[in-house]
């Protein structure tokens, strides 16, 4: 007998039989399919896990940065009779999306029910049109009123879950009080005043919801004593990821005189901290990955030893080495490759449904699995990287590999005359 080529069609059928192991092999079988189902959870498990991650990163970053902007200007260089100007040039760099300038301040807000604090947010009424994660997610009220009127009128809008926590609804009056009213001979005397909700918004972060009201510019200059200034001018870009290369154009803009932040300034350990929880999990979900392959080596060294006589039959009729390592190699690479795929199709179709999945869950249980004041955001988020797939794939079928070959290589070096001496 000649050495066949690779995989040839007599070593892929004798592969195929001993996986189908028979009764009295059963041992063989029952560690085969605890080999297939670890892998299938452990691959399925590491990329349900990085997309919920990868959810989860993409999902702030792009709340946190289309509500609180991406570049912020500050310093004496924004108020002043200069501030025309510089808002036009700012508005003129290439990629710059929208230029606002804002008075920003906490206060506390009683309601009916209630006292909270909150910050309140100064914009023009053109700008908060403009900021499509507030302006298209005002779920109860309207926008229409706001900024009319003298310094802009006494609607405003709050967060929804504020709204909820103070007991009012669009119509409703709540009172301000901030300690930074005007200044007087005997200080900063605080400001009290009553306003309507015209609107409650929901961004879909427990943290914005809950916190922030949004004022006209020239009502919350007024409210807190700010006169004509602002307290920061913010710069909105197309792609966040593009400030390294925007910024040096904004401090140019802006003059020497004006302080120039990013967002990464801003939520610089809160991004690393992401990132290295990110890293973290991923590598202790790939040794969970190779920890699960590990088994096939325990099912492949049962089914060599029960296969002793085969083995010594077929080296003896002149089957080569190479050939036994290739039909055992052949047995831990079917399991390896069929437990990922596997895997991969049930972690993938995990991660598309999981809204539909979650709110199963819960209507079952009667629980909410994911609280909006627990976890941050009000859904679990779940975006599939696939280049980050194909990575745990590529690791997956690697172990299964490595794993695949100590068991293969004792098999085709096992002495045909010895193992046929107690036959």
């Amino acid at each position: 007998m000649t050495d066949a080529p690779p995989f040839g069609l007599w070593e892929r059928t004798l592969a195929y039989r001993y996986l189908r192991a028979k009764r009295k092999e059963g041992g063989v079988a029952l560690v085969s399919i605890i080999s297939f189902v670890g892998i299938l959870l452990a691959v399925a498990t590491l990329i349900i896990v990085m997309s919920v991650m990868n959810g989860f990163r993409t999902e702030l970053v792009g709340r946190m940065l289309g509500f609180n902007g991406d570049a912020f200007v500050t310093g004496p260089a924004i108020n002043g009779p200069g501030r025309p100007a510089l808002l036009q040039r700012l508005r003129a760099i290439p990629g710059v999306t929208q230029v606002l300038p804002v008075v920003e301040a906490q206060a506390l807000v009683q309601g009916p029910d209630q006292v909270s604090g909150a910050i309140v947010r100064g914009i023009t009424a053109p700008d908060l049109k403009a900021t499509t994660i507030v302006s298209g997610n005002v779920k109860t009220g309207s926008l229409n009123g706001f900024g009319d009127g003298d310094y802009g009128g006494d609607l405003i809008l709050a967060g929804s879950r504020l709204g909820e926590q103070i007991g009012v609804k669009p119509g409703d009056s709540l009172t301000l009080i901030s300690p930074n009213g005007a200044d007087t001979a005997f200080g900063s005397a605080p400001n009290r005043k009553v306003y309507t909700v015209d609107g409650l918004f929901t961004v879909g972060m427990s943290e914005y919801d809950q916190s922030f009201i949004y004022m006209p510019l020239p009502q919350a200059q007024l409210f807190f004593g700010r006169g004509d200034t602002v307290d920061t001018i913010e710069v909105n870009i197309d792609n966040p990821d593009h400030i390294e290369r925007i910024r040096p154009q904004i401090e140019q803009a802006a003059g020497p005189a004006a302080i120039v932040t990013d967002w990464r300034d801003r939520n610089k350990s809160y991004f690393n901290a992401l990132e290295v929880e990110r890293a973290v999990m991923r590598l202790i979900l790939m040794l969970i990955v190779a920890i699960a392959v590990m088994n096939i080596i325990s099912g492949l060294v049962m089914l060599v030893k029960n296969k002793g006589r085969d083995i010594a039959i077929l080296r003896t009729m002149g089957a080569s080495q190479g050939s036994i390592l290739r039909v055992f190699f052949l047995c831990g690479v079917l399991i390896g490759t069929s437990a990922t795929v596997v895997g991969l199709v049930l972690g993938s179709l995990f991660c598309i449904f999981i809204d539909p999945i979650q709110s199963l869950v819960e209507a079952i249980t009667h629980r909410s699995l994911f609280s909006a004041d627990t976890y941050f955001l009000s859904r679990i988020p779940a975006r599939i990287d696939w280049s980050e797939v194909a990575l745990v794939i590529f690791w997956s079928l690697l172990m299964s590999f490595i794993a695949t070959l100590p068991p293969a290589w004792r098999a085709s070096r096992l002495d045909p005359v010895e193992a046929l001496r107690y036959e």
